[in-house]
């Protein structure tokens, strides 16, 4: 009885595809921070666009 019971429950396989998608996703989100992380410095430091200059830009041409 105990050894058709171990059988089942290792040949049961209800919610492994569930588990697999997770571990995916996971990792896919594991990824994208870790490529987040090291490419910070590049994005914060290369980025021409500044707000606050482009908005005291405008406030100066309507004096």
């Amino acid at each position: 009885m105990g050894k058709m019971v171990l059988n089942l429950f290792l040949q049961d396989e209800i919610g492994q595809g569930a588990a697999e998608y997770i571990l995916l996703f996971g990792g896919v989100i594991v990824i994208a921070i870790a490529t987040l992380l090291i490419y910070k410095g590049y994005i914060e430091d290369v980025n021409p666009l500044n707000a606050s200059a482009d908005l005291n830009k405008v406030r100066d041409g309507l004096k």
